[in-house]
């Protein structure tokens, strides 16, 4: 009986590592974008119900069972053994039509999707006037992102920081009055502009980087159940 193509066993061998890579490029950016400073502080604290991580979360889950995928692939075509074949093909099958619907619901409801994150951090600016001390933690994360963005306050600028100003607006200062981008509030010469067109270009920006990942990958997905389709049936002839 004819043996497996050693080119085909090779080329499977090849594509899974490749697979495998592609998995750890989604989980790794959708866990930053997930855990970072903007998502893990500055949106996180607002209702939980209008978190817009939705296909993030999604994509998180993707790219772990596409590691795994790529592992069992790898062994299956080094081993030639069937059965890791079929678990492939079928495990790569399903995350193709998941990751396909995740991409598209993402797509169609970017509208809503940026709505949801407006909303969010509008629900997050009353943090910044709150002398509770469990805010704390949320106004200080959020001075050193504004120092970094070079902006002050999250919607209506320096005034979201209410009576909390004093404290916090050595991250607000610009660097002098004549620069267009800075204002005057308070005594203080302050950046102008909030954070909170920062922030959503920012997330919508990160956000399109790991959409067309999964929907670039859907493409090699379909590669791969072609090459395992074959691969299975030489292990069969074999």
């Amino acid at each position: 009986m004819a043996g497996v193509n050693v080119c085909i066993k090779c080329s499977m061998f090849i594509f899974n590592f490749v697979f495998w890579l592609c998995g750890a490029i989604i989980l790794s950016i959708a866990i930053s974008i997930r855990a970072g400073k903007i998502g893990q502080e500055i949106l996180v604290p607002g209702d939980a119900n209008l978190s817009p991580f939705i296909a993030v979360n999604m994509l998180i889950f993707v790219g772990a069972v596409i590691m795994i995928l790529g592992f069992l692939g790898c062994c299956g075509a080094i081993k030639e053994n069937q059965f890791m074949m079929i678990l492939f093909f079928i495990g790569l099958l399903m995350i193709l039509l998941l990751q396909v619907a995740a991409g598209i619901l993402a797509t169609t409801s970017k509208s809503k999707t940026e709505q949801t994150l407006n909303k969010t951090l509008m629900i997050n600016a009353r943090l910044l006037s709150s002398t509770n001390e469990n805010e704390r933690v949320f106004q200080k994360v959020f001075s050193e992102l504004q120092g970094e963005l070079k902006c002050c306050g999250l919607v209506n600028g320096a005034s979201d920081w209410g009576s909390n100003f004093q404290h916090y607006y050595k991250t607000c200062e610009c660097s002098g009055e004549s620069d267009p981008s800075c204002t005057k509030y308070s005594g203080k010469t302050i950046y102008k502009q909030s954070c909170f067109a920062s922030i959503s270009h920012i997330f919508s920006r990160r956000f399109f980087i790991v959409i067309a990942l999964a929907f670039g990958l859907a493409a090699i997905e379909v590669l791969g159940l072609i090459f395992s389709i074959v691969l299975y049936c030489q292990m069969r002839k074999k």
